[in-house]
């Protein structure tokens, strides 16, 4: 039981810390009043994973679930009016806005009132929730190969890559001690990329020394 309190807080500790690298972004917009440079997708889909996962935290009555993804979906949603206020491509950002939102409305109407409450509604939400977390992890890989065809690692970030690790290991272990294979399985690609990008630095480090390292640019 304490090391399972142990992995609650680790999950909510470096989760946050990940969902914080946003605000370097916001940092940035402010700065410039301009949204150029920053990619707003990630932003809208990571806020998508976090409604998910909340509600999915809420269905089980998991506090660890349901604080870190309100503090992700209010982070997120911060990024998002931000990105809004100042980019110069307002339409083509408020219909993907919008039309996240109608996604989110369906499925809420799914999950709540097609589905009858019980074992069904929780699994059939937990493996969505799943498969949208993993395709999240996966979606760097082209760019992983990329830098491996380039041998640079100029536009990967080290501290988001060890924030994810960290997090991506606390929940493998949470989901774990609970026997929860919706919370462990979808978390174990963002270990294995996550060693993918360690190795990638430790291999063209030494390439890249006349370079500075680590730009703001984060996949």
């Amino acid at each position: 039981m304490e090391f399972l309190q142990f992995l609650s807080w680790a999950c909510i500790v470096f989760t946050v810390g990940m969902f914080s690298t946003g605000l370097t972004d916001l940092k940035k917009m402010r700065a410039s009043k301009s949204a150029d440079n920053v990619q707003f997708l990630p932003f809208l889909t990571t806020c998508l994973n976090n409604l998910g996962w909340l509600y999915y935290g809420i269905l089980k009555t998991d506090g660890t679930l349901v604080l870190v993804n309100t503090i992700g979906a209010c982070l997120q949603s911060l990024y998002i009016f931000s990105y809004c206020h100042y980019t110069n491509d307002k339409r083509r950002v408020t219909s993907q806005t919008l039309l996240a939102g109608g996604v989110v409305c369906g499925g809420w109407l799914y999950f709540s009132v097609v589905l009858p409450q019980g074992e069904s509604q929780l699994a059939q939400l937990g493996l969505t929730c799943s498969l949208f977390t993993i395709s999240m992890y996966l979606s760097p890989l082209a760019d992983l190969m990329e830098m491996v065809r380039t041998g640079s690692v100029e536009r990967l970030s080290y501290s988001l890559t060890v924030a994810t690790f960290l997090t991506s290991t606390s929940w493998t272990l949470y989901g774990l001690q609970l026997q929860d294979y919706y919370i462990m399985v979808p978390n174990t690609p963002g270990i294995v990329t996550s060693l993918i990008r360690f190795f990638l630095f430790w291999r063209f480090a030494s390439v890249n020394q006349g370079v500075p390292s680590y730009k703001l640019i984060e996949i």
